[in-house]
C-alpha cells in the first residue's frame, strides 16, 4: 500500500495528524520548518524530533514521489531542465531559469494537458492526469535544494509548465498556499504567476480569492476565428468572455494582467494583428509579453524573426499597450513546455 505524500499536507493537516498520535503542538512547526526551510527529506535529517516520531513520520508518509531521470543544462548555464518520472511511470518537466539575481522556476500542474493548443508540445500529448498539490510542491523543493547548495534561493515561480493550472484549480491553489506560508517556504504571493488559456469561470473564481498572485492569460490571437484555430478552448470561452473575465479580475483586485503572446511567423506576428490586439486590450490594466515561439518540430509553426518581433512590440507601444519581449531560454535543451517529455515518451 502506497504512503500518502507529505507535501500534500497543509500546516493544519500536519498539526491534526500530530495531535492524533499525541504529539505536542510545537512539533508541527519543527517538522514544517525542517521540510520547507531546511529541505529535509530523510529520517536522519530530523535531528530536532525524537527518534520514535521520526520513524512514525516516515512510516506514515512518503517524502519522494518523483525521480529526476533527465537533467539538461543550456550552453550558457542559465537554464536547467529536469524530466521527472512519477510513481505511475508518467513524466513531467520543470525548468530553472536564471536572470541576473532572479531564480525563476517554471513548474507543471498536470501530466499532459487537455487544452490541445496546436503549437504546444504538451497540448499535443493529450491529458493523462492532474498532479496533486504535493507533486507540484515537490518540483519546487527539488530545485530549492539544488540552489541551496550554492546559497541561492528560488525567487519566482511561474505555473506555466505542463498542464493548465486552472483545470487543476484546487491543487494549484493549495500548492501556492503551502509555498507562500510564512512559517515555512515563505515565498511572497506576488512572486507567483499563474497562466491560463482562458478558463473563464476559474478566472472569476481566482478574482474572488483576492490573492496577490499574478495572473497571465495565454492569448495568442486577437479574434475568435484565429484563436479557435490555435487554442481549441476558445470555442467554449470566446475572446469576449475572456476579456470580460479579465476586466472582472482587474475590478476585483486592482491588479494588472499579463497577456502572453507567442509570436508565430506568418500566423500572428503581422502589423495588422498587432493593431487588432491593441484595439482589443485598449483600456485594460494590462501588459503584453511577446515571445518568439519555442520551435516544437512542427513545420507549420515557426518563430518570428527578431525584426518582426520588434515591429510587433513597437506597434503595441505606439497604441499605448505596455509590451515586453521575453527572452527565449534553453532552446538548445528543448526548454519549451512539454518538449523533453514528448521526446522521451516517443522513445518508449
Amino acid at each position: 500500500m502506497s504512503k500518502n505524500l507529505f507535501y500534500d499536507l497543509s500546516y493544519i493537516d500536519l498539526d491534526n495528524y500530530l495531535k492524533s498520535i499525541r504529539q505536542p503542538s510545537f512539533r508541527t512547526k519543527q517538522i514544517w520548518q525542517g521540510v520547507y526551510i531546511n529541505f529535509w527529506d530523510k529520517p536522519e535529517d530530523f535531528t530536532n524530533i525524537p527518534k520514535e516520531l521520526r520513524t512514525r513520520l516516515f512510516e506514515d508518509f512518503s517524502f519522494s514521489s518523483m525521480k529526476p531521470t533527465v537533467q539538461l543544462n543550456s550552453s550558457d548555464l542559465e537554464t536547467t531542465k529536469t524530466l521527472f518520472s512519477l510513481q505511475d511511470q508518467t513524466g513531467i518537466e520543470a525548468v530553472l531559469m536564471k536572470y541576473d539575481q532572479r531564480r525563476t522556476l517554471c513548474i507543471s500542474t498536470q501530466v499532459g494537458c487537455a487544452m490541445g493548443c496546436v503549437f504546444c508540445a504538451t497540448g499535443q500529448m493529450g491529458f493523462t492526469r492532474h498532479l496533486s498539490a504535493g507533486e507540484i510542491i515537490e518540483q519546487v523543493l527539488f530545485y530549492a535544494k539544488l540552489l541551496n547548495q550554492t546559497d541561492e534561493k528560488v525567487t519566482n515561480i511561474v505555473l506555466m509548465g505542463m498542464g493548465e493550472p486552472f483545470h487543476n484549480y484546487e491543487a494549484t491553489m493549495q500548492a501556492i498556499n503551502t509555498l507562500n506560508d510564512h512559517s515555512g517556504f515563505d515565498l511572497g504571493a506576488r512572486r507567483f504567476t499563474v497562466s491560463t488559456v482562458g478558463l473563464v469561470p476559474m478566472i472569476r473564481r481566482f478574482a474572488d480569492e483576492n490573492v496577490q498572485v499574478n495572473l497571465a492569460i495565454s492569448l495568442h490571437a486577437a479574434n475568435d476565428t484565429e484563436r479557435s484555430l490555435l487554442l481549441p478552448i476558445n470555442k467554449k470561452y470566446d475572446i469576449v468572455q475572456v476579456i470580460e473575465a479579465c476586466q472582472y479580475y482587474i475590478n476585483k483586485t486592482n491588479r494588472r494582467i499579463t497577456f502572453e503572446w507567442a509570436l508565430i511567423a506568418g500566423k500572428n506576428d503581422d502589423e495588422k494583428t498587432a493593431r487588432e490586439l491593441a484595439g482589443l486590450l485598449k483600456g485594460l490594466l494590462c501588459h503584453v509579453n511577446v515571445i518568439p515561439l519555442n520551435p516544437t518540430g512542427q513545420d507549420e509553426y515557426a518563430p518570428s524573426t527578431k525584426n518582426q518581433t520588434y515591429v510587433f512590440k513597437n506597434i503595441l507601444e505606439e497604441q499605448g499597450i505596455p509590451c515586453t519581449i521575453r527572452l527565449r531560454r534553453g532552446i538548445d535543451i528543448q526548454a519549451g513546455c512539454g518538449q523533453l517529455a514528448v521526446k522521451h515518451q516517443s522513445k518508449k
